[in-house]
């Protein structure tokens, strides 16, 4: 056989096997990975831990936050944590600390994220001549790296003693100490009753207004008519004594 004819031959035959091998390459990387035997494919917990405690310290070692829970389930497909009423407290020095509350919460797998979801409350406590204040809502979006606490539901805050707040969305940013509110925004608020100066005094200590007034000319007419009519009526029995 000539060495054109083998050519011939041999150049189809690598030019299929190319096609081949690119064919089961594609195959290869389209097909989805095969489930692993030990269960971590699956969302399903590998440990759950009933009422733990877990705690953050920043670099000088004091106490940044605490998050404890009822229960907690790990699971190992996405390293997720789910918590059954867990309940969040942030500090700081010398201030009051604020505690965040909820019936669900999610917490992400490198723990600078924090969800919390059903009947969540904020409470922060009273300090410095200022009332307990509260935060009500359906969803929190809590980022402990960044001091960070977000919403975009609505929520009701409270402020001791008489002051209602309505709003749709609100941004706490803890390093300022500011909230913001974002839609809808309403207030009730009620001054607080103050005590008069009349109440403030016994009743045995009241004086008459009549005794506090300076006495009008016609009173002092009738005070002088009668101190003459005294002195008449006095002056027969001083001169009988007398005798």
């Amino acid at each position: 056989m000539s060495l054109s004819k083998r050519s011939a031959i041999i150049f189809p035959i690598v030019i299929l096997s190319v096609l081949a091998l690119i064919t089961a390459w594609i195959n290869y990387t389209v097909q989805p990975p095969q489930a692993k035997l030990d269960g971590s494919s699956r969302h399903d917990p590998d440990y759950i831990v009933s009422n733990f405690v877990t705690s953050q310290t920043d670099v000088n070692g004091k106490l940044r936050y605490k998050l404890a829970a009822a229960e907690m389930r790990h699971f190992p497909d996405n390293d997720s944590t789910d918590l059954q009423r867990p309940r969040y407290t942030q500090f700081s020095l010398d201030k009051p600390y604020t505690q965040v509350e909820a019936l669900r919460g999610y917490v992400a797998s490198d723990g600078e994220r924090v969800q919390l979801v059903e009947k969540v409350k904020i409470t922060r406590q009273a300090f410095a001549g200022k009332g307990e204040m509260t935060v009500e809502t359906e969803y929190l979006n809590i980022l402990p790296n960044q001091d960070l606490v977000q919403t975009d539901k609505p929520v009701v805050i409270k402020q001791a003693p008489k002051t209602v707040i309505y709003a749709t969305g609100m941004v706490y940013e803890k390093n300022i100490r500011t909230m913001t509110l974002l839609h809808k925004v309403r207030a009730h608020y009620e001054k607080p009753a103050t005590i008069s100066q009349n109440a403030a005094v016994p009743e045995e200590t009241k004086i008459p207004q009549s005794e506090l007034s300076p006495p009008s000319e016609e009173n002092k007419k009738t005070t002088k008519a009668t101190e003459t009519a005294k002195q008449k009526a006095g002056s027969p029995l001083q001169k009988s004594n007398t005798n």
